[in-house]
């Protein structure tokens, strides 16, 4: 296959120490999110390299944990937070793996493999609503029980409604972990263990200057280049930087992008699209999303 126009890397070194800083921050254990690949920066290698420092992990689904191998790589369960309607108890102990349930059927069902209960208050997705936890809680015999919190409040509220039970119990992601009120036995962080943590950069091909609209959009510059990456692969127009010096990706096509140059900027000239103080943070307000979003669409690119 030819190689890619985009090259990425992922300082490991440096999601270990965020992990260690977490962990001495909030005082409980740490569950790492790998969802996703690892918001697309490698389950596996991420899961390697933090596994001594976490209590465990917490994938979306269990082929998730399969094709991370995550049973190799820890001794501790890993959290699901799907399970399908065929899927087993005996599937998720294969895998030393843990299913989140939220309606008695699957707690039932999958009682043996050490249910979580994934409790709603206010996410409206795969969680139980609280009519139902206690016939759920007690159909899946579960220890365990967690919510999606975005407020402090929800945190407060899944303690208010389970907690001096002896259930362990968690709500705080990545945005909530500052709250001590929101940590109670354990927290979830996914985006604060890869923040600032990836490089993905492409090399300019193309280099022209120009004294009239360009592109489809017609956009005039003084100087611009094009890289081998649009929209096709999840590109958008936004910062970047070229040589040092912050600059833009002016228009996205399908598989080339326009970017802004200096004078002195060559083909071969390195472009970088996340890092070099260039953060997930700016760019997710350049496209207007989530740092989340912004971080998995460049993580692959490649």
């Amino acid at each position: 296959m030819p190689e890619s126009p985009i090259a990425n890397s992922i300082d490991l070194d440096l999601v270990r120490r965020n992990t260690e800083r977490i962990a001495r921050s909030v005082g409980v254990p740490v569950i790492a999110v790998v969802k996703s690949d690892a918001y697309g920066l490698g389950a596996r290698r991420v899961a390697e390299a933090i596994a001594d420092l976490v209590a465990g992990f917490c994938v979306f689904s269990l082929a998730e944990a399969n094709a991370a191998k995550l049973r190799e790589v820890t001794k501790n369960p890993t959290l699901c937070l799907y399970s399908g309607p065929d899927q087993t108890a005996e599937d998720f102990l294969a895998a030393r793996a843990q299913p989140a349930v939220w309606n008695v059927e699957q707690a039932t069902r999958l009682k043996s493999a050490r249910p979580v209960l994934a409790v709603d208050l206010g996410m409206q997705r795969f969680a139980c609503p609280l009519p139902d936890v206690e016939r759920v809680l007690a159909a899946g015999e579960c220890d365990e029980a967690f919510t999606h919190a975005t407020t402090v409040e929800q945190a407060r509220q899944l303690y208010d409604l389970l907690g001096n039970r002896g259930i362990r119990l968690h709500a705080a992601g990545s945005s909530l972990l500052q709250e001590p009120a929101a940590r109670l036995d354990a927290v979830r962080p996914g985006m604060a263990l890869f923040r600032g943590t990836a490089r993905v950069s492409a090399r300019l091909i193309e280099t022209r200057d120009s004294n009239r609209p360009a592109g489809y959009t017609g956009f005039v510059t003084p100087r611009f280049g094009i890289i081998l990456c649009g929209y096709g692969r999840g590109l958008w127009a936004g910062p970047c930087v070229v040589n040092g010096q912050r600059r833009r990706i002016l228009e996205v096509g399908m598989q080339t992008a326009y970017v802004e140059i200096g004078p002195n900027d060559r083909a071969g000239d390195e472009v970088v699209l996340l890092g070099d103080g260039l953060t997930e943070k700016e760019i997710a307000a350049a496209w207007r999303t989530s740092e989340h979003e912004a971080l998995v669409r460049l993580a692959r690119l490649g």
